[in-house]
């Protein structure tokens, strides 16, 4: 079994910055792909920012050069650092997880989510 657990969301002004955090736990072999992903009321779950085990990333147009996506594969740990936030980048933010348990099993899953709010 895997959990994944989000921290960091906020309420910042616009312009500002804000640093989430995913850690996950549990029976962990390896952690092949972490991703972020943010849904708004009414609108489908679109992918933010991605990064695979050997640290390549992948990023939406709308934020690219202003979110950086991050790993420390010790810690099991993603980040997603967020600056010159817009009013528009307010959403829930979800981690995503490709996981290898010790079992051999994969496990693909999500956290609860993370509030951010960007106030204009």
């Amino acid at each position: 079994q895997v959990q994944l657990v989000e921290s960091g969301g906020g309420l910042v002004q616009a312009g500002g910055s804000l640093r989430l955090s995913c850690a996950a736990s549990g029976s962990i072999f390896n952690i092949i792909h972490m991703g972020w992903y943010r849904q708004t009321p009414g609108k489908q779950r679109e992918l933010v920012a991605a990064i695979t085990s050997s640290g390549i990333t992948n990023y939406a147009d709308s934020v690219k050069e202003r979110f950086t996506i991050s790993r420390d594969n010790a810690k099991n740990t993603a980040y997603l650092q967020m600056n010159s936030l817009k009013s528009e980048d307010t959403a829930v933010y979800y981690c995503n997880a490709q996981v290898r348990g010790t079992d051999w099993r994969l496990f693909d899953g999500w956290g609860q989510g993370t509030q951010v709010t960007v106030s204009s």
